[in-house]
């Protein structure tokens, strides 16, 4: 096992881990805003077991990384990811991203790893495309208003967002009957503690406006796009919904009842529905 740095074409560290036999098929684990590769803990230990190389980084801005007030946007984290895979030299590697690292897999999936040949498969885990935000020709999406709000809370008080988010609707501990994590919700709060705030500022803007439809398109590889139906984050009808139609060659599986944070919560079922679709 190890976990190391690269240094960026434009001097930024990239944190990253990269655990299991170099000759096993590589998978690469994209995580969310604001968290880090920490939050991948369940499927990492569960996949290496499995014979599977497991690499996740930490975003720019994120984690370990650099707390980075430029390139916080989608054509650099892909960019960023590019690079990580060449210095790895991965080939036919499965690349699953969860809500915005569900961005960052389409647009480096898309621009960089299908035709580079790097890639063998992709999955979307509660994930951003095709584009979030509400617009003309996105009517069913989310008023720009609602990501102000977020801008506004992180500005005036990040440590309390970011306990209120994980209390709430990412894991569905809102709801009634909901089991809740103590200690589910303090890791998210120290995942998101650890990056830089202006990166995380910048973020939000990256996860919610950025418009994935033309990488979408352009994907022929396998693409698993996996959804809990009562995600409060990225609500699943202008989401998963809308993407698994734009994939050549998509497949779309929805859990009912499930939240946001399913990967957390319910590990088990989503490992064993993610294993499947890599031996398929």
């Amino acid at each position: 096992m190890s976990s190391s740095y690269i240094t960026t074409s434009d001097g930024t560290q990239i944190y990253f881990k990269d655990w299991g036999s170099k000759d096993a098929q590589p998978i690469v684990f994209h995580h969310g805003w604001p968290l880090s590769s920490d939050d991948w803990d369940a499927q990492m230990l569960f996949f290496l077991d499995q014979g599977y190389r497991v690499i996740a980084h930490d975003r720019r801005g994120h984690g370990r990384s650099s707390q980075t007030d430029t390139g916080n946007e989608m054509d650099t984290y892909a960019a960023d990811v590019a690079e990580l895979a060449a210095h790895l030299d991965l080939k036919e590697a499965i690349h699953v991203g969860h809500s915005t690292g569900g961005g960052e897999v389409t647009r480096y999936v898309a621009k960089f790893g299908q035709p580079q040949g790097r890639v063998a498969k992709a999955v979307l885990i509660g994930a951003v495309p095709p584009v979030m935000v509400q617009s003309d020709s996105n009517p069913g999406g989310l008023p720009l208003s609602v990501f102000d709000g977020f801008r506004t809370a992180q500005a005036a008080n990040r440590a309390q967002f970011f306990l209120d988010i994980p209390t709430g609707p990412f894991y569905g501990y809102n709801r009634d009957g909901a089991k809740v994590s103590e200690g589910v919700i303090r890791n998210w709060w120290r995942q998101g503690m650890m990056g830089g705030t202006k990166s995380h500022y910048d973020c939000i803007k990256a996860f919610s406006e950025t418009d994935f439809t033309e990488d979408l398109k352009a994907i022929d590889l396998p693409v698993l796009v996996m959804h809990g139906d009562d995600d409060q984050i990225v609500p699943i009808a202008d989401s998963a919904m809308l993407s698994s139609k734009l994939l050549k060659n998509g497949t779309l599986k929805v859990y009912e009842g499930l939240p946001h944070g399913m990967a957390t919560t319910h590990a088990d079922v989503i490992n064993a529905d993610l294993l499947a679709f890599f031996k398929a």
